[in-house]
C-alpha cells in the first residue's frame, strides 16, 4: 500500500464530478491514508459534507472562520501536517483563483498558505477547457509547480464531448501514487513492447499468443512514475494506456518491428514485454477459408523477426531489458535466452503462474547471478524491476567514473 499512512487534505469544488470526490476520498481511505476534507460552498451543493464525513471519518471543513480551529488559522492550520494537497475536481473558476493567487474563502486560502506539492484535476466544459483565459492559467499553474492530473476527453455532464471531463477517480489515484515514487529515471526516454500480436491466417483467425498485457502495462506506468518520459508499444489488449504515457497501438510482429525501428534509436532504456508471435503465415488469404469436410488445414509458416536482439544490436543500443515466459526450466533456458540476445538483464517467469493474473512472481537475470522477485501484484514487481535497473544504470555511472 504506496499510501499508507500518508496525510492529505482532498479539495472539492462546485461542478458535477464531485461526486467522483466521495470515490476518491474512498480510495484513499481504502490504501491507508489519512485524508482531511475541504470543501467550497458551492461544492456543497453537489455532494454533502455529511458523505464525505462518513468516507474518511474526520470532520469535514467548510468555513474559514470555523470556531473550532485554534485562533481561526484554519487555512494553516488545516494544512500543515497534510504531505499533499488534492484538489477533485477542481473548477474553471477555481483555477483562476490558484493562477491569480486569490483567497476568499477556505480552500483557496489554504491552497495560498500552503507548504506541501498540489495536485489539481480540472472538470469543465470542453469550452471552458478551451478558453484562452484557462489555458493562460494552466500555463502559469504548471510554471508555478502545480500538478495535473487531466482532463481528459469524452461525455459531458452538459451533453458535449470534448477536453475537460474529469479522471475517474482509480485515475487520480494513480496520479497521486505517482507522485510518491522516486523517480531515477527522470529525463529517461523509455521504449516498452507489451501485450500479445496476431498474426493473420485469414481475415478473420489469428495465430496469437496467450499474454494480456498486464505485465508489460505494468512496467510502462512504473517507468513513467520513476519520471521517465515512456512510449508503449502495445498489440491487442483490453487495457486501458497507463496515465501519462503515449500509446502506439499496432496488431503483427511486423507493425511492432517497425514502431520499434522508429522509436529505439532514440531511447535511453527498452523493455520488450510483448509476447510476440514467433511465426506468421507465409501466405495469408485474402478471404475466409471455409472448412473442409473432415479435411484438415496445414499453414506454412516463417519466423518473425526478432525485435530484441535487433534493438540489442543497435550501434548506440538502449539498456535492454528483455523478458521471456517458460514452461519448465526456468534458470537453464532464461540464461540462454539472455545470452543469445545479449541483454545486460533478463526477467523470466513461470508462464502457466501468471498468464492473465494480477500477480505473478519472476526472477532476474543479471551479471550479478539471479535476483527472486514476488510472488506480487504485477505493478509492484514492475517497480521494482524498474528500480533495478536504476541501480543498474547508476553502478555503470560509476564505473565510467572511476575510468
Amino acid at each position: 500500500m504506496t499510501l499508507k499512512g500518508k496525510k492529505f487534505l482532498l479539495g472539492v469544488t462546485g461542478g458535477i464530478a464531485a461526486y467522483k470526490a466521495a470515490q476518491l476520498a474512498r480510495l484513499l481511505v481504502k490504501e491507508g491514508a489519512d485524508v482531511r476534507v475541504a470543501m467550497t460552498e458551492a461544492a456543497t451543493r453537489f455532494v454533502t459534507p455529511v458523505t464525505l464525513q462518513a468516507l474518511t471519518g474526520q470532520a469535514v471543513w467548510t468555513d474559514l472562520w470555523d470556531p473550532r480551529v485554534r485562533d481561526n488559522m484554519g487555512h494553516i492550520e488545516l494544512s500543515r501536517d497534510r504531505e499533499l494537497i488534492v484538489v477533485a475536481p477542481a473548477t474553471a473558476d477555481f483555477l483562476a483563483k490558484l493562477a491569480g493567487g486569490l483567497a476568499d474563502d477556505l480552500l483557496s486560502t489554504l491552497c495560498a498558505a500552503r507548504r506541501s506539492p498540489l495536485l489539481v484535476a480540472p472538470a469543465m466544459n470542453v469550452e471552458m477547457w478551451e478558453n484562452a483565459a484557462t489555458q493562460r492559467n494552466v500555463h502559469t499553474l504548471r510554471g508555478d509547480g502545480v500538478h495535473f492530473a487531466g482532463p481528459a476527453a469524452g461525455d459531458q455532464a452538459c451533453g458535449e464531448v470534448g477536453m475537460g471531463r474529469m479522471l475517474e477517480p482509480e485515475e487520480i489515484l494513480a496520479e497521486i501514487e505517482a507522485l510518491f515514487q522516486p523517480k531515477p529515471l527522470a529525463g529517461k526516454r523509455v521504449l516498452v513492447t507489451a501485450g500479445p500480436t496476431e498474426e493473420p491466417i485469414d481475415p478473420v483467425r489469428v495465430i496469437t499468443n496467450a499474454s494480456s498485457g498486464k505485465m508489460g502495462y505494468a512496467v510502462a506506468r512504473a517507468a513513467r512514475e520513476a519520471g521517465a518520459r515512456v512510449t508503449l508499444v502495445s498489440g491487442p489488449t483490453a487495457l486501458d494506456a497507463p496515465a501519462g504515457v503515449q500509446r502506439i497501438a499496432v496488431r503483427t510482429a511486423e507493425q511492432m518491428f517497425e514502431a520499434v525501428k522508429k522509436l529505439a534509436p532514440d531511447s535511453d532504456l527498452f523493455f520488450g514485454v510483448a509476447a510476440v508471435s514467433d511465426y506468421r503465415v507465409k501466405n495469408r488469404a485474402a478471404q475466409k477459408i471455409k472448412k473442409g469436410a473432415g479435411g484438415g488445414m496445414t499453414l506454412e509458416l516463417i519466423e518473425n523477426p526478432d525485435i530484441l536482439a535487433w534493438v540489442a544490436a543497435l550501434k548506440d543500443a538502449p539498456f535492454c531489458v528483455g523478458f521471456a515466459a517458460e514452461s519448465e526450466k526456468l534458470a537453464e533456458n532464461a540464461q540462454a535466452k539472455r545470452a543469445k540476445k545479449d541483454v545486460p538483464l533478463l526477467v523470466a517467469n513461470l508462464a502457466q503462474r501468471a498468464l492473465g493474473a494480477d500477480d505473478s512472481e519472476v526472477t532476474l537475470f543479471d551479471d550479478d547471478g539471479r535476483h527472486p522477485l514476488g510472488p506480487a501484484p504485477k505493478l509492484e514487481l514492475a517497480r521494482e524491476i524498474v528500480a533495478h535497473v536504476a541501480r543498474m544504470l547508476a553502478g555503470e555511472k560509476r564505473t565510467r567514473a572511476k575510468a
